[in-house]
């Protein structure tokens, strides 16, 4: 099968730099990447300058869809992405998740699937994916994998902190590998199927992402419609797990911890004088302590806002915090560093960001404002933890066979498979 890829939400080329890590024979041929409400598409920009040769759209997806015979959509076998997940970010207040505004974009994804039908997806998002939203926790995972069922895919999902498996980023993501029911992979996985051992042993990241042990489980049969799903779909869904027709499992692990890269080890010399914070670290030291401050609610509810203390300056003998989009701007989540040459304190400079994720030094170098190198940043996806995915698809597409993109499977159907494939039972 050929390593052929679209790449949705493409921001500055994670995913493709993590594929083209693991084997040069990924062909990435189509890439997306629009930022709504900019003028400047300053990611964009830095995508093309540095896949000249990728044919990249910098066009919202749903003018894509919407439009599809004008854009001359090529095919293709994987599809990837790292959408937008700001309105499920636990930081975010009045998350809607798939009913946000951003969210909403998961039902483009969900058209691309449903017309193109690539044999597999690799998605990434934010953790709390799974537990969004607050009010009816694993909702918006049920409806993601209620459309898949749909679509005839079976899911693998696993959450991963980075600094577990050797990176220098405590970065926690979830990562979703879905394929369709008619591919030789599917036929392989559903071999002597055991609730047990398969998410550690056989399933999509077990190789790459070794498991120490599984300390619970949980089961579900998806037999609801989406809407059904949409209203009343309730579930704990743990950090690992896997959809194989409409029948969930969904298991808790404890990594194989590797020895990690820790901050220290990235850090740059020579650093520019404007990085330093200066002598005046009050405001710093305030937004990094700890508090215990009384509010009033909007309905006049009196409560303490509590606030956990962050070290400062951060650790360089451990990996580093998540990265967010606000990095090096004067906050409590900025990381501060002490300068390892001159013992000063000072924020991470754009370079080291680019390090912490796997990028290459300068990778953001390409036009855009310093402010919006470390935006895209903390928008990034560690690309080392792609590297060893794309490994994984390496032998996956070496022995797969040219699927059939038409065929669409019924949600009566894929129940009856579920229930005759799989061989375990369900409480």
């Amino acid at each position: 099968m050929d390593k052929t890829v679209c790449e949705l939400f493409a921001g500055v080329g994670g995913f493709h730099v993590g594929l083209g890590r693991s084997n040069q024979g990924w062909n990435v041929v189509l890439a997306n990447q629009w930022e709504p409400s900019r003028k400047s598409q300053h990611a964009y920009d830095c995508y093309t300058k540095r896949f000249p040769n990728t044919r990249a759209l910098n066009i919202d997806i749903a003018e894509i869809n919407n439009n599809y015979n004008d854009y001359n959509i090529p095919t293709y076998n994987l599809l990837v992405g790292g959408f937008p997940c700001q309105d499920y970010s636990v930081a975010s207040t009045g998350a809607k998740g798939i009913e946000g505004k951003k969210g909403v974009l998961w039902w483009e994804i969900n058209k691309m699937l449903d017309r193109d039908r690539p044999p597999f997806v690799l998605l990434e998002n934010v953790d709390r994916l799974l537990k969004s939203p607050s009010n009816q926790r694993g909702r918006d995972f049920g409806v993601m994998l209620g459309c898949f069922r749909d679509l005839g895919y079976s899911v693998e999902w696993r959450v991963i902190n980075a600094a577990e498996y050797g990176f220098a980023q405590k970065r926690t993501r979830i990562f979703i590998f879905a394929y369709l029911n008619t591919t030789n992979y599917h036929s392989n996985q559903i071999k002597e199927l055991n609730e047990n051992t398969y998410l550690k042993k056989r399933g999509f990241f077990a190789r790459q992402f070794p498991i120490e042990s599984i300390e619970s489980t949980n089961n579900y049969i998806l037999n609801e419609d989406i809407l059904t799903i949409s209203d009343n779909f309730r579930f704990e869904f743990l950090n690992s797990g896997m959809m194989i027709g409409n029948t969930i499992t969904t298991q808790k692990y404890k990594p194989v911890i590797e020895p990690s890269i820790n901050l220290g080890d990235i850090l740059e010399l020579e650093v520019e004088e404007k990085y330093y914070l200066g002598d005046s670290l009050d405001d710093w030291r305030y937004m990094k302590g700890a508090k215990a401050i009384p509010r009033v609610s909007k309905d006049g509810h009196e409560y303490i806002f509590r606030e956990g203390a962050i070290a400062f300056p951060d650790p360089l003998d451990k990996p580093s915090r998540t990265m967010l989009t606000s990095e090096s701007s004067k906050n409590r989540s900025t990381h501060v560093v002490r300068d390892l040459q001159t013992n000063r304190l000072r924020v991470l400079t754009p370079i080291e960001c680019e390090r912490l994720n796997g990028f290459d030094d300068n990778w953001t170098n390409t036009g855009m404002t310093e402010k919006f190198r470390y935006f895209c940043m903390g928008n990034a996806l560690v690309t080392g933890l792609v590297e060893r995915m794309g490994m994984e698809l390496n032998e996956i597409f070496e022995n797969e066979y040219e699927v059939n993109r038409n065929i669409k499977i019924n949600q009566n159907t894929h129940e009856e498979v579920a229930i005759t494939q799989i061989g375990w039972e369900l409480d």
